[in-house]
């Protein structure tokens, strides 16, 4: 008998080829032992597919809730049939006003209405936004952070979008009749995005919380930049400083001139006499149109302008306007003529958006470059340029039909111009960004990381660690006796602090041995020598090497000992000073001469032979 059962038998034959040879694995089968499978994330258990038709139910069903409810307020105070005939009327105004806050235009019988206010897209873009994190938390952690984003945002938008068109064809209306296309690319666009900024919070978040442990991280839209690359992340993030630099300058524009106007956009709201009920509903239509109001600011500071109207034109160049709607926040364009001197400090802002946004690409870069840093820059601007096109195109568009056909400013006259001013600017910033850090010494940290450690220092003080014991340098032995490194007076140590990297050490010197000997004197029985003799000192013995301290505990150089006194040598009895032999202060007396009356002498290797002559 065999412990294998006949189906693992009949696997294992089969598992081998003929004459019994094992076959060789598959790619995908195991080989060797069986390795444990990693556990699932958990989820809900639901395909994505479902999950995604669940959220953007939900999503659908809160918004035109709440738009529903707010038509309902305003078919009760205002006029019956404002705002349409009977419950039916009221719910296809609510869903033509859904449609119109993802930017779908519908038509009615003077013409087609585009010029949609773009401050509604915050419902639905919240909604979807939760939408793609709950979903996105349904998967848990996936391993491919960036497909399983993509595939959340898709598996929401389209779903959201096929509700979207269904809507759109049951609230037609002969009266108003809602765009099935703009209502399907609105929403799949509105969806996506949004549905896929959720998605992405939530993976960041996840991925932070499973990194800090316990410690507390910021995981805000910022942090949405960890799941790009490099360069793309540097990109993205001069062209937001650009574009808020931009938007800033059209809301303080638009702010400073309405502040300027505000009589007249007080007799405007008298004109209209809202009431209570009226005047708050009035109040969220300005709201939502607070947008579009600050993107024809920036038109205004980029160059082109915008128009109200067929024929008008809005720009630095000049203001030329006709009848416009009594609308409160149309009191605030200039009056026909001239534009006025003030505004014209708004045509810096580009040039400021450029320098911004060229200086932030390079200083996010992940490698430092030379010769390409303005042409970084000039890109960053020409995206910007991107951008506030796409702006100014989503907030503007038709009025009806006839003159109002013409409303807002001309996207790709925006566009051009912006993309050169901020790209020009931003190539020039870029450029002197990138040699300022070119030129910054290598290891030198920047100014703005050095503040924020700083800063993050003082918050959070780190715990003083003790003070570790230095061993110190056991002193060498002295060979004439004297008393011990110990037992002689030291000068007082410094306080153990952290020596400055900027301070040179102290040095050390060694008195350098002479090259020639000195010279031998002569003595006084020795033979006159006509060459000098060289002596040959006897080294030095070898003294003890001391043990270098160690860097922590290096200690300020001892001074140099005073110089010895002189002491007699004695091999020949001459006085030794620092190297130098000095001579004996008597002098060696002269011989008496030879009574010989020829002598010879050894001058310079010649012999001479003197003789004494008698005189007469």
């Amino acid at each position: 008998m065999s412990d294998v059962s006949r189906g693992q038998r009949v696997t294992t034959q089969a598992a081998r080829g003929a004459g019994g040879t094992p076959r060789a694995p598959r790619d995908g089968a195991r080989r060797g032992p069986a390795e444990p499978r990693p556990a699932p994330a958990p989820g809900n258990g639901r395909p994505l597919y479902v999950t995604g038709l669940v959220a953007s139910l939900w999503c659908v069903g809160i918004g035109l809730t709440v738009l529903t409810t707010v038509t309902l307020l305003g078919w009760v105070a205002a006029p019956k049939t404002a705002l349409g005939h009977g419950m039916s009327g009221v719910f296809r105004t609510a869903v033509n006003f859904w449609l119109v806050s993802h930017h779908a235009g519908f038509s009615y019988g003077h013409g087609r209405v585009g010029l949609l206010p773009l401050g509604v897209l915050v419902l639905p873009g919240a909604l979807l936004y939760r939408g793609g994190a709950w979903m996105i938390r349904g998967l848990g952690l996936p391993p491919r952070p960036r497909i399983a984003v993509v595939h959340v945002a898709a598996t929401l938008a389209v779903p959201y979008a096929l509700l979207a068109v269904l809507l759109a064809l049951a609230a037609s209306a002969p009266e108003v009749h809602p765009s099935a296309w703009q209502a399907f690319v609105g929403c799949f666009l509105v969806a996506v995005i949004a549905g896929g900024l959720g998605a992405a919070r939530a993976v960041v978040a996840a991925q932070v919380a499973a990194e800090a442990r316990g410690r507390r991280v910021r995981s805000g839209l910022g942090a949405l930049l960890r799941l790009l690359p490099d360069r793309p992340r540097s990109l993205v993030i001069g062209v937001a400083g650009s574009v808020a630099v931009l938007l800033a300058a059209g809301a303080v524009l638009v702010g400073g001139s309405l502040a300027m106007h505000m009589s007249e956009s007080d007799r405007l709201y008298d004109l209209l006499a809202p009431g209570i009920v009226g005047g708050v509903l009035l109040l969220l239509v300005e709201l939502a149109f607070l947008p579009n109001a600050v993107i024809w600011g920036v038109a205004y500071a980029v160059g082109p302008g915008f128009a109200v109207g067929a024929g008008t034109s809005v720009s630095p160049t000049g203001v030329f306007l006709d009848t416009v709607p009594a609308f409160p926040p149309l009191a605030a364009l200039p009056e026909p003529g001239p534009a006025p001197a003030v505004s014209l400090l708004a045509l810096l802002a580009p040039f400021a958006a450029g320098a911004v946004g060229g200086v932030l690409t390079i200083r996010t870069m992940p490698s430092a470059t030379s010769e390409a840093a303005p042409l970084w820059g000039f890109v960053s601007g020409t995206l910007t340029g991107a951008v506030v096109a796409l702006l100014a195109a989503l907030s503007g568009g038709p009025l009806g039909g006839g003159r109002m056909a013409t409303v807002g400013p001309s996207a790709w006259q925006v566009g051009l111009l912006a993309a050169l001013e901020v790209g020009i600017s931003a190539a020039i910033a870029a450029w002197a960004a990138n040699w300022r850090i070119m030129r910054r010494p290598e290891g030198e940290e920047a100014p703005s990381k050095r503040k924020k450690r700083k800063k993050r220092r003082k918050q959070r003080p780190a715990a003083r660690l003790p003070e570790a014991a230095v061993p110190q340098p056991a002193p060498a032995p002295v060979p004439d006796g004297t008393p011990a490194a110990a037992e002689r007076p030291t000068a007082p140590r410094p306080s153990p602090s952290r020596p400055s990297p900027y301070a040179p050490d102290p040095l050390e010197f060694e008195e350098a041995e002479p090259v020639l000997a000195p010279r031998r004197p002569r003595g006084r029985g020795r033979a006159v020598d006509p060459l000098p003799e060289l002596i040959m000192d006897e080294p030095p013995a070898p003294e003890p090497a001391e043990p270098e301290p160690e860097p922590a505990a290096r200690e300020p150089a001892e001074p140099e000992p005073a110089p010895a006194e002189p002491q007699p040598d004695e091999r020949d009895g001459k006085v030794v000073l620092e190297g130098h032999i000095v001579e004996d202060a008597e002098p060696d007396p002269v011989p008496p001469p030879r009574e010989d009356p020829e002598r010879t002498e050894n001058r310079g290797g010649a012999i001479y032979v003197l003789r004494d002559e008698p005189r007469d």
